[in-house]
C-alpha cells in the first residue's frame, strides 16, 4: 500500500536519475571542441556522440514497460541506473571516437530504463492523493539540468579536463542506487505477457541502422558507400516493421494510434519541430566557440540562457493556450522559434554578448510554449486503455526526431564548411545550418494546420479552470 512517505522518497529517487541524465547531456554539448581536438577529430564529426545516446534510448525505450513487469521496477532502475554510471566511466575513460561512441550507447542504454522505469514506480508507489506533488518534483531535474549543465560543463572543460564531466554522475548514481534499495518495492506483475520479439528485434535494428548510417554520411570514419547503405539498410528495416506492425494485434510501437487526428498532430507535427531544436544544443555551443572564438565556460554560460527562458514560459503557458487554443498556438509559435533559431547565424566575431544571450534566451521561450502544447494534445483523445501504447509510440518518434535534428545540422554545416572552403570553422560556416534548421520548425506549420478547430479546447479550459 502506498504511504504517504513514499510522496516525497520515491520522487526523490527517481528524480536523482532524471537529473543525473539531464545534467550529463547538457554538459557534453559544451565539451564537443575539447574532445574533437582529443581524439584527432573534426567537431562535426563529434555528433556521432549525440546520435549514439539517442539511439541507445530509441532502441530500448520500447520494451521498459515490459521489462519493469517482469523483472520488477526495482530490479531494472537499479540496473539501469548501474549500467548508465558503467557508461559514464567508459566515457571518461575513452581514448579514441569509436571508444567514446560505443560508452555513449551504453549510457543510452541505462538512460532509456531509468526514466520511464522511474515514472512507472512512482504511479505504482505513490497514493493518488500525491500524484500532483510526485509528478512536480520530477520537473525539477528537468528544469535544472539545462541551466545547471552548460556552465558547469564549460567550466570543467576550461579549467579542469572534460574527462572529469563524467564522473559527474557517480556520487549522484550511487547515492540513487542506495536509496533505490532500500526504499522501492519490486512488485512484478504476474503475467505481463509474451513480448513482441519480432517487433523488438524490426524497430530496433531499423533504427539503430538508419540512424547511425546517417550520422556516418561525409565523415571520415567508414566509406560514404557503406554509411549510405546503413541508411537504406534501416529505413527498409523501418518500413518492414510498419508493414508488420499493421498486421499483428498488439505490436510493440502500434503506428494505428497516428490516425487519431490530435495524436497525429502531435506526434508528427510534433517530430519535425523537434528536429529543429534537436539540432540547437548541438549546433550553438559549437557556433559559439568555432565561429565566435568564445571559451567553453562562456559558451556555456550564453547556452543556459534559453532554460531560463523556458521556465517563464512555462509558468505562463497555460494562460496563453487557453486564450488562443492549441492550432493557433502551435502554428504562430511555430513560425516565432523557426525565426529565432535562424537569427542564431546571425552572431559574428564581435557580436555583444549580452544581445547574444538575450537572444538565445528568447529562443528558450518559443519551443517551451510548443513542447508544452505538443506534450498536454498528444493524449487528449486517446483512449485511457491505449495510454501506455501511445506514450511508447511517441517517446521513441521524439527520440529519434531529436537524434535527426543533430544529424541533419551536422550535414548542412559540414557541406556549407567544404562549399565555402575554409580551412577551420567559421563563424559564416553555420549560417545554412540554422537556416535549415529553422525551417524544420516551420514545416510543422501545415501538419497542425490539419487539426481541426477547437481541438484540445476542453485540456485548455480545464487548465484555465486550475489557474
Amino acid at each position: 500500500m502506498p504511504s504517504t512517505l513514499s510522496a516525497f522518497i520515491v520522487p526523490l529517487i527517481v528524480a536523482c536519475a532524471m537529473f543525473m541524465e539531464n545534467v550529463d547531456a547538457t554538459v557534453l554539448v559544451t565539451s564537443l571542441p575539447a574532445l574533437a581536438r582529443d581524439f584527432g577529430q573534426t567537431p562535426v564529426t563529434l555528433r556521432l556522440a549525440v546520435t549514439s545516446y539517442v539511439i541507445g534510448l530509441g532502441v530500448f525505450i520500447p520494451v521498459c514497460g515490459w521489462v519493469a513487469d517482469r523483472y520488477g521496477p526495482r530490479s531494472v532502475f537499479r540496473s539501469a541506473i548501474a549500467v548508465f554510471l558503467c557508461g559514464s566511466l567508459l566515457c571518461a575513460a575513452s581514448t579514441s571516437l569509436p571508444m567514446f561512441i560505443a560508452a555513449r550507447f551504453v549510457q543510452g542504454i541505462g538512460g532509456a530504463m531509468m526514466v520511464p522505469v522511474g515514472r512507472i514506480i512512482i504511479f505504482r508507489s505513490v497514493p493518488k492523493a500525491d500524484f500532483i506533488r510526485a509528478v512536480n518534483y520530477l520537473t525539477v531535474p528537468a528544469l535544472l539540468g539545462p541551466v545547471i549543465g552548460p556552465p558547469l560543463g564549460g567550466f570543467i572543460t576550461t579549467y579542469l579536463h572534460w574527462r572529469l564531466i563524467f564522473l559527474i554522475n557517480l556520487p549522484i548514481g550511487l547515492f540513487g542506487l542506495w536509496l533505490a534499495s532500500r526504499h522501492i518495492a519490486n512488485a512484478r506483475e504476474a503475467h505481463p505477457g509474451a513480448l513482441d520479439w519480432i517487433g523488438f528485434g524490426l524497430s530496433a535494428s531499423g533504427a539503430a541502422c538508419f540512424m547511425l548510417g546517417l550520422s556516418l554520411v561525409g565523415g571520415e570514419l567508414v566509406p560514404n558507400a557503406l554509411s549510405i547503405a546503413l541508411t537504406l539498410l534501416g529505413a527498409a528495416l523501418l518500413l518492414l516493421y510498419a508493414w508488420y506492425a499493421s498486421r499483428v494485434e498488439r505490436p510493440l510501437l502500434d503506428l494505428r494510434l497516428l490516425r487519431i487526428p490530435s495524436f497525429h498532430a502531435s506526434v508528427l507535427g510534433g517530430s519535425l519541430f523537434r528536429i529543429s531544436l534537436g539540432a540547437v544544443p548541438f549546433l550553438l555551443p559549437l557556433a559559439l566557440q568555432e565561429g565566435l572564438g568564445l571559451s567553453a565556460f562562456a559558451a556555456g554560460m550564453i547556452t543556459c540562457a534559453s532554460a531560463f527562458g523556458s521556465i517563464f514560459m512555462k509558468s505562463i503557458a497555460q494562460p496563453v493556450l487557453a486564450r488562443y487554443g492549441f492550432r493557433t498556438v502551435l502554428m504562430y509559435n511555430a513560425g516565432f522559434a523557426g525565426m529565432t533559431i535562424a537569427i542564431y547565424g546571425l552572431f559574428f566575431p564581435g557580436t555583444p554578448q549580452w544581445l547574444i544571450w538575450g537572444v538565445v534566451l528568447l529562443g528558450g521561450v518559443f519551443p517551451s510554449l510548443q513542447f508544452t502544447a505538443l506534450n498536454s494534445l498528444a493524449y487528449a483523445d486517446i483512449p485511457a486503455g491505449d495510454i501506455g501504447r501511445a506514450t511508447s509510440v511517441a517517446s521513441v518518434i521524439q527520440q529519434v526526431s531529436l537524434g535527426l535534428g543533430v544529424t541533419l545540422g551536422g550535414i548542412v554545416l559540414q557541406i556549407s564548411h567544404r562549399v565555402q572552403g575554409h580551412p577551420s570553422l567559421t563563424w559564416s560556416d553555420f549560417v545554412p545550418a540554422f537556416v535549415v534548421t529553422g525551417l524544420f520548425a516551420l514545416a510543422s506549420i501545415p501538419v497542425t494546420a490539419r487539426l481541426p478547430q477547437g481541438s484540445g479546447d476542453d485540456i485548455a479550459r480545464a487548465g484555465r479552470g486550475r489557474t
